[in-house]
């Protein structure tokens, strides 16, 4: 390989690594999310367009924050560790389904359609628009704590 070459292909792979850093494909850094309350919590893609972009890239395992409009409470899923379910409306019209786990966090009572819930969580992609779960504390310690905000009330 001659230098030329050599040169053509370090510019490359540093047009793709800025590329996929810029896109959110690159972890780490310091994207840095206000948590409930304030101060920081960990590091997350952070609102609206994070969530709209895992979407549409088919992406999972994205920490995230957001607010939307309850459109719809669920019933409990009871399969395994118990989780609050509903599903958010976000502003750009995207639906998300919310897998609050009760055994790790309260239970929001009295959730109705139209409230507005705040969100701190890790994204998983499906084709109905996501689920958002890890919206609790981890007892283990293992993953980054999450959050719900209902009314002023924090819940993790």
């Amino acid at each position: 390989m001659n230098g030329k070459t050599i040169g053509l292909m370090v510019a490359i792979l540093v047009g793709v690594l800025l590329l996929f850093n810029e896109q959110g494909l690159i972890q780490g850094g310091s994207n840095r999310v206000e948590g409930p309350g304030g101060g920081d919590t960990a590091s997350a893609g952070s609102g609206l367009q994070a969530i709209a972009d895992a979407y549409r890239a088919q992406r999972s395992d994205v920490q995230v924050k957001g607010e939307g409009v309850v459109k719809k409470v669920l019933s409990d899923d009871r399969d395994g560790s118990r989780h609050q379910r509903f599903l958010l409306r976000l502003p750009n019209r995207q639906t998300l389904l919310v897998a609050h786990n009760i055994d790790l966090a309260p239970r929001i009572d009295g959730l109705r359609e139209g409230d507005r819930v705040a969100f701190y969580g890790e994204y998983e992609w499906n084709k109905q628009g996501g689920v958002i779960h890890w919206t609790h504390h981890d007892p283990g310690g293992r993953h980054v704590d999450g959050w719900l905000e209902h009314r002023g009330r924090t819940y993790q």
